[in-house]
């Protein structure tokens, strides 16, 4: 594991109970709550197993994959305040903006296709989420930061 996918990992942990009581406010119930957590920290690993060394695309897949998880199989309210709190605070107002156009991209398609996203296990729906992200990267739909 790189430097990198550690520091996005303690972020992970450190930002949990941030996460959680989002998406407790917005309406989830303690269960819901908890597949939020886990979905957050699933997400990461999928789109780092996925990474193809392409700047940029493992962090917009997973904001795709995990805010199309949780709008298709917690609504949209749940989706935006767990996204919101994400982002509440950081210092990078870029990087945050990046991060909510793929939060949308993911959103949009999430309440789109929640029957669908709903059907299975977290992991099997977040692995076919992965494949649209995917297409969505080489479509241009999910964007990045561009180095200068």
């Amino acid at each position: 594991m790189d430097l990198g996918s550690i520091g996005k990992a303690v972020k992970a942990v450190t930002g949990a109970p941030t996460l959680y009581q989002a998406a407790r406010k917005a309406g989830a119930s303690h269960a819901d709550a908890a597949d939020v957590m886990a979905a957050s920290a699933t997400a990461l690993s999928v789109a780092a197993a996925r990474n193809d060394g392409t700047p940029g695309r493992q962090n917009a897949m997973r904001h795709f994959i995990w805010q199309a998880y949780l709008a298709g199989r917690h609504g949209l309210e749940v989706a935006q305040a767990v996204a919101a709190a994400q982002e509440d605070g950081r210092n990078a107002p870029v990087d945050s903006r990046i991060d909510e156009q793929n939060n949308a991209v993911g959103q949009r398609y999430g309440v789109a296709q929640a029957a669908e996203i709903r059907e299975g296990s977290m992991r099997a729906a977040l692995d076919r989420l992965a494949d649209v992200a995917a297409e969505k990267w080489e479509a241009g739909e999910l964007v990045w930061i561009r180095g200068r």
